[in-house]
């Protein structure tokens, strides 16, 4: 069920929660991803449901904060929030299901792991998720909404963390530095070592490569 809340919320980042705990909800979580767009790796997704009291400082979209800002606000949400959750769909089951069911896929598990329960989804792009909960689509949701934001937070840096893991494994792809995106030397690696086991074969730069070596 989509939720009708107001339009453009004020500065303060939590109208959108607070306007669900108006109609009603008390607890409401914020979702969204990290590696939609990467040649390799899972795509995560998070869900976080903050305190309706929340005071941290800083918290906002992942993509405007450095590395060291994300690790440190990543401690600070899995202390102090209320629940958070992570879901991770492998490489295989994107090129299974394509990019988007994968990413759904993802944010259900995320929900999943949440406890308490949400009783309220809100969920970042103008998407909403088959799951029997009341939910609000945002796009732009991690400049808006601080639980959608904290959710980002989390959620690239649960990834970039299975990402330098799986570059001790491959190293020729430098993972550590790329995460998996498409960089001129990511590319150049494919070209000349082919996709390993991480790497997603239905995506363009990947699959004129070729199958994974033997």
């Amino acid at each position: 069920m989509q939720l009708r809340l107001f339009g453009a919320p004020p500065a303060d980042g939590l109208a959108f929660e607070a306007q669900a705990r108006r109609r009603g909800f008390r607890l409401v979580a914020g979702l969204d991803e990290a590696g939609r767009g990467p040649l390799a790796g899972p795509v995560v997704a998070a869900a976080v449901i903050l305190p309706s009291d929340w005071k941290a400082e800083a918290v906002k979209d992942s993509k405007q904060l450095s590395q060291a800002q994300r690790e440190r606000l990543d401690r600070v949400i899995r202390t102090k929030a209320v629940s958070v959750g992570v879901g991770v769909v492998e490489p295989a089951e994107i090129d299974r299901l394509n990019i988007l069911q994968a990413t759904f896929k993802a944010m259900a598990a995320a929900v999943a792991e949440l406890s308490p329960p949400p009783d309220c989804l809100l969920i970042d792009g103008p998407y909403s998720l088959p799951l029997p909960l009341p939910q609000k689509g945002i796009p732009g949701g991690d400049r808006k909404s601080l639980s959608i934001a904290a959710a980002s937070i989390v959620a690239k840096v649960y990834r970039d963390r299975l990402m330098e893991a799986y570059h001790a494994r491959y190293p020729a792809y430098a993972f550590r530095v790329n995460k998996g995106y498409a960089t001129r030397a990511h590319l150049e690696a494919l070209k000349r070592h082919g996709p390993c086991a991480i790497h997603r074969l239905t995506f363009r730069g990947v699959r004129e490569c070729g199958p994974e070596p033997g």
